[in-house]
C-alpha cells in the first residue's frame, strides 16, 4: 500500500477562543502519515497494538482489518455471517476485542492465529446496537449499546451481565480512569454516567449544556473525564473529585466534536466534522491546534493511540492516519 507522509508546520493552526493565534512550534513537531486500506472498508474504529500493528473495524465488509505500518500491508479477517463490527480495542491478553452490532455479540480475535471466539448477548437483548468497549482492573470487559443498554463480560467464565441505561437509548463511548472507575457517555440521553461495577448501577452526571450530545469519553492521567459534545460542538471536562464541569467551544463556524482521546502527555485529541479536522487541545493553555485533512469528508469517528502516536480512522476516505508527536519530554 502506498503511504503519504506529511510534516506539519504552518499547515496546522493554533487557535484559542480568547487569544490571537500563537506560534506553530507545537504543530511543527507533529508528523502525519496516512495509510490506504481496501476500498469500501470505511474503517470505523482503530486500535494500535503493542506489537506495532494497528487493528481497525471494516464495518461494511463484516471484517476486522490489521495494518502493518512498516509495509502498509493490510489483512482482513472475516467475522462471520451478518457481522457489522463497530468498536475494537486491544485487551490485556493482547487480543483484539470487537463490539459487533450485526451479530449482537462481543468477539475476541487471537492476534497470532486469528481464531475467533464469540460472546453472544443473552436472550432478551436481540438488538443492543453494540458500540464501544473497555476493560476494567479485573480484566472484565464493559460495553455500551446505543439502544439503551450497557453490560459486562467476564472473559474467563463467559458470564455476561446486562443493564438498562437510565433514560433509554443513547449509551455510546466508554472509558476507564486510572483509579479503575468506568464511565460512559449517552449521546441521546445527554449525560455521562459512572458505573458501579459491583451492582451495575449507573450514576448520571449531566453536563452544563442542555442537549449537548456527549458522544465519546476518555480519562486523563488524573482521572478527569474528557467528553466530545457532538450537538453543542464543545469539548467538556468533568472532574469527579471536585464535581466540576468545564467546557470549551471548538473553533470555527459549525463545529461537531465526535472522537476524543487523551495521550500520555494529557493533551486531548478530537475530531471535528464541521472543520474536517483533527484537533489537539492543551488544557494548560486552553488552545486548540487544527490539523485539517487533505481529503474531503474524512469523517473520523474514533481515535486511539500509544506513546508518541495518536491514530484516527477516516471512515469516509478509507484511510488510517497517525499523528506522531514523539516521546514524552521531561517537564
Amino acid at each position: 500500500m502506498r503511504t503519504l507522509a506529511l510534516t506539519v508546520a504552518l499547515a496546522a493552526c493554533v487557535l484559542s477562543g480568547a487569544s490571537p493565534p500563537a506560534g506553530a512550534q507545537g504543530a511543527a513537531s507533529v508528523r502525519i502519515q496516512s495509510y490506504a486500506v481496501p476500498a469500501g472498508a470505511h474503517p470505523h474504529d482503530v486500535a494500535p497494538a503493542p506489537d506495532g500493528s494497528v487493528w481497525y473495524t471494516a464495518q461494511p465488509l463484516g471484517a476486522l482489518g490489521r495494518l502493518d505500518p512498516a509495509t502498509g500491508k493490510t489483512t482482513h479477517i472475516p467475522l462471520g455471517k451478518d457481522a457489522a463490527p463497530h468498536g475494537v480495542i486491544v485487551g490485556p491478553d493482547g487480543a483484539a476485542w470487537v463490539t459487533d452490532g450485526g451479530q449482537n455479540a462481543i468477539l475476541r480475535i487471537d492476534p497470532a492465529t486469528h481464531a475467533l471466539k464469540r460472546f453472544p448477548l443473552p436472550p432478551g437483548q436481540p438488538n443492543a446496537n453494540l458500540n464501544t468497549a473497555v476493560f476494567d482492573a479485573r480484566q472484565h470487559l464493559w460495553f455500551t449499546g446505543q439502544n439503551g443498554v450497557y453490560g459486562e463480560v467476564d472473559p474467563a467464565s463467559g458470564r455476561i451481565r446486562m443493564f438498562d441505561a437510565p433514560n433509554g437509548a443513547g449509551p455510546y463511548g466508554i472509558a476507564v480512569t486510572p483509579g479503575g472507575d468506568i464511565y460512559y457517555a449517552s449521546l441521546a440521553g445527554n449525560y455521562i454516567a459512572r458505573i458501579n461495577t459491583a451492582t451495575g448501577a449507573a450514576h448520571v452526571i449531566v453536563p452544563p449544556t442542555a442537549n449537548g450530545g456527549p458522544r465519546r469519553i476518555w480519562s486523563d492521567s488524573k482521572g478527569t473525564l474528557w467528553v466530545s459534545e457532538w450537538t453543542a460542538g464543545k469539548l467538556g471536562a468533568y472532574d469527579p473529585a471536585a464535581g466540576r464541569w468545564r467546557e470549551w467551544r471548538l473553533p470555527g463556524d459549525s463545529p461537531h466534536a465526535y472522537a476524543v482521546y487523551v495521550d500520555e502527555r494529557d493533551k486531548v485529541w478530537l475530531s471535528d466534522w464541521g472543520a474536517n479536522a483533527i484537533l489537539r487541545f492543551d488544557p494548560q493553555t486552553g488552545r486548540f491546534e487544527a490539523f485539517t485533512s487533505p481529503r474531503p469528508h474524512a469523517n473520523v469517528r474514533q481515535m486511539l493511540g500509544r506513546p508518541g502516536e495518536a491514530w484516527a480512522a477516516e471512515s469516509g476516505t478509507d484511510q488510517l492516519v497517525v499523528y506522531r508527536f514523539g516521546a514524552r519530554t521531561p517537564e
